[in-house]
């Protein structure tokens, strides 16, 4: 079975077993696979026993109905199975799933047969005594959650006469019944707002809005017990619900009531159903709110249009306000833009009473929130109005071109360039940052190309926070394409430091171990290597404390790099750094320098990098070190007087201690300031072991 036919025969066949066996067998092998194809999750193995036991229309469930599992799975012939953990009941194959898509006929009326049950389970006897409150236990009723989520959806996409029965009579008695909170609490889940308690609950009306479905929503208007306006407790109506979800057929029977407040808004985000509609991208809906009928009264002057405003009406019709704001102060053309409805921005773009230029509460306009999130399309629509500003700054003075540059999307770029009237280099104020920084620092190297194209464009530009150049903050952060693209531009200067730490471009790439960037930027004629920050350390000390071998080893390559330069702050070298930090790769570079002074020491402490790494227990820098001619391994530093030895000995560092007692030239009984030898350092630190090893050696004197 290599291709989709042989699968596809394999499948056939299978499906003739399962008809073959006897009616019942049969009937539960199809009603099976029918759930498993047509469910809108996967199926707990109780919910699927259950869901196989319920008779459509019966009054109540027969537990002596209820087969097992393994029954149903035996009646498949193969085709379905449990997962591993065997909680949910799947097919055995996701190419079975396609091949029952492509044979619809298989199963009868599938999604309405679902409905039917779900809504007979939903109107048993046992399930409608169930309490709302909080102890009910899920345990004994599996079906309840499938069927409280779903049998609206299953209703809306195949409709039944019968289904419409059962779905009525749950509805009358919805406010009360457990299927409503169960329902409840799974949308509630989804809304990214406050949900207030002790508010109107979420009625029968609310919940069709929600499922869409238009049918039964007629009925319930009709019915006349529900008001079209009442708010839930997430504080949504009918209409925002049916809007929300763009349920078009719902929104056209509750646009078509003479109460209906089409811009009522909900009470948390304080978006209108319009709001919502646009926001999704649901063109159908939001041409109904377009329509003739709905009419802004603000593009109608004169007294008519203010008197009919506050009622709502409008020369007998119900309006929208295509321009109305959410608590964030964004219109609905603003969120149709940030999330790259096209069909929506359109609509909204062909209206005159629509302001393509309103700006939310931190002054972000439609094609601000575009350029951002990189819709391109909606960029384009925008930019070719003309009363559109494609320079537009908000509160932090970012404009368009500053958040698609930030945010890598170069279509959107290309686009902003193209217009002679967006300016480039124009910083933000809170962090001064222009796109070319943005860019530069993210590594969007595609987004750095279009703008050094541009002649206009500062590539020196220093930013607010660290004072750095877009070139400093690429090569801080190793964006080696961008590195290289900047590099390219000789009005550049590769040796600007920060005004925060003095850290040239070179030195921020060589202390982040950045090969690839130090590589570029030494192949710059006028790069200066030993430029030190404000610590006094240059890129070579930097890289060598931070144990950056393959960088060290780069700017040794250049002749006019000073290996012996200390910092100010302690004064030591970058052999110093490199030994105390344990760096063997750096520090036989470093001893590979003829003019390396291997003795210096630091100016705080007057250690000596042997000093340092006995201190620290270095043991492999203490032998690289002792295996240079020139190292003196018993000098005592200037503040406490201690041999590289007497830190060894008194931090316990037996190999160190080891290493060093093999030298000849190593004083055993060195005294400090504090006139104590290693051995009584050992003795005070209770370094058992390393007494041994100095008692061993001969002629110690015991103080």
């Amino acid at each position: 079975m290599k291709d989709g036919v042989d699968l596809g025969g394999a499948y056939e066949a299978t499906l003739g077993r399962i008809r073959a066996q006897g009616r019942e067998k049969a009937k539960l092998g199809m009603a099976v696979l029918m759930w498993v194809s047509h469910s809108r999750r996967p199926l707990y193995v109780d919910e699927m026993c259950h869901a196989i036991a319920i008779r459509i229309g019966s009054s109540d469930l027969d537990s002596d109905d209820i087969p097992a599992i393994s029954t149903l799975l035996s009646c498949c012939q193969g085709l379905v199975t449990m997962d591993q953990g065997g909680t949910t009941v799947r097919l055995i194959h996701f190419t079975l799933q396609e091949f029952l898509c492509t044979h619809p006929d298989l199963f009868e009326r599938a999604h309405s047969t679902m409905a039917e049950t779900c809504l007979t389970y939903l109107n048993f006897r046992h399930i409608n005594d169930l309490s709302t409150g909080p102890s009910h236990d899920p345990r004994g009723t599996p079906f309840l959650e499938y069927s409280s989520l779903y049998w609206g959806t299953h209703m809306r996409m195949e409709p039944s006469d019968l289904a419409k029965e059962f779905a009525l009579d749950l509805l009358d008695q919805f406010d009360g019944h457990i299927s409503a909170k169960c329902l409840w609490e799974s949308i509630r889940g989804e809304l990214p707002f406050y949900c207030y308690p002790g508010s109107e609950p979420f009625s029968a009306l609310h919940c069709i809005s929600y499922f869409g479905i238009a049918e039964l929503a007629n009925t319930l208007i009709k019915i006349n017990r529900w008001d079209v306006n009442q708010r839930d407790t997430a504080g949504m109506t009918p209409l925002i619900w049916a809007a929300r979800y763009g349920r078009e057929e719902v929104v056209r029977l509750l646009l078509r009531e003479k109460l209906i407040q089409p811009d009522q808004e909900d009470a948390n985000s304080r978006r209108t159903a319009f709001s919502w509609a646009v926001g999704n991208g649901h063109e159908g809906v939001v041409r109904l709110f377009l329509g003739p009928g709905f009419v802004n009264p603000g593009s109608i002057g004169g007294w008519w249009g203010k008197a009919r405003q506050g009622a709502g009406l409008l020369f007998g019709r119900r309006y929208v306000n295509p321009n109305s704001l959410s608590k964030s102060g964004r219109t609905p053309l603003s969120l149709a833009a940030g999330d790259g409805h096209e069909g929506a921005v359109k609509l909204l773009l062909g209206r005159e009473d629509v302001n393509p230029n309103s700006s939310d509460r931190f002054g972000r306009v439609p094609l601000s929130w575009a350029a951002g999130n990189g819709r391109e399309g909606v960029v384009k629509l925008l930019l070719e109005r003309e009363d559109v500003n494609p320079c537009s700054s908000d509160n932090f003075c970012r404009a368009p071109l500053s958040w698609a540059a930030g945010g890598g999307h170069e279509g959107v770029v290309k686009l902003l360039l193209g217009r002679e009237d967006v300016n480039p280099n124009i910083p933000d104020t809170k962090y001064g940052q222009t796109p070319l920084f943005r860019a530069a620092e993210r590594g969007y190297a595609g987004i750095v190309k279009l703008l050094l194209g541009r002649k206009d464009v500062n590539p020196d530009t220093l930013d607010k926070v660290y004072g750095q150049t877009p070139l400093s903050r690429a090569a801080e952060n190793g964006r080696e394409g961008v590195v290289g693209l900047l590099l390219g531009r000789e009005d550049l200067n590769p040796n600007i430091s920060d005004t925060e730490y003095g850290r040239a471009p070179l030195l921020r790439a060589a202390r982040n171990g950045h090969e690839g960037v130090v590589r570029l930027l030494l192949g710059r004629k006028d790069v200066n290597p030993n430029i030190s920050d404000k610590r006094g350390r240059t890129s070579l000390s930097w890289a060598a404390g931070n144990g950056r071998v393959g960088v060290v080893k780069l700017l040794l390559g250049r002749e006019d790099v000073n290996p012996n330069t200390p910092d100010m702050r302690h004064g030591q070298t970058p052999l110093s750094l490199a030994a105390e930090n344990g760096h063997e790769g750096v520090v036989k570079q470093l001893l590979g320098r003829e003019d390396v002074n291997p003795n210096t020491p630091d100016t705080e402490y007057g250690q000596t990098p042997l000093s340092f790494a006995a201190e620290n227990g270095r043991e492999g820098v203490v032998n690289l070190l002792l295996g240079r001619e020139d190292v003196s391994p018993d000098i005592s530093d200037t503040k406490y007087g201690q041999t590289p030895l007497s830190w060894a000995a008194e931090n316990g560092h037996e190999g160190v201690v080891k290493l060093l007692l093999g030298r000849e030239d190593v004083n055993p009984n060195s005294l400090s300031k504090s006139h104590q030898t290693p051995l009584t350092l050992a003795i005070q630190r209770r370094r058992a072991r390393v007494v041994e090893l100095l008692q061993a050696r001969n002629s110690l004197n015991i103080r």
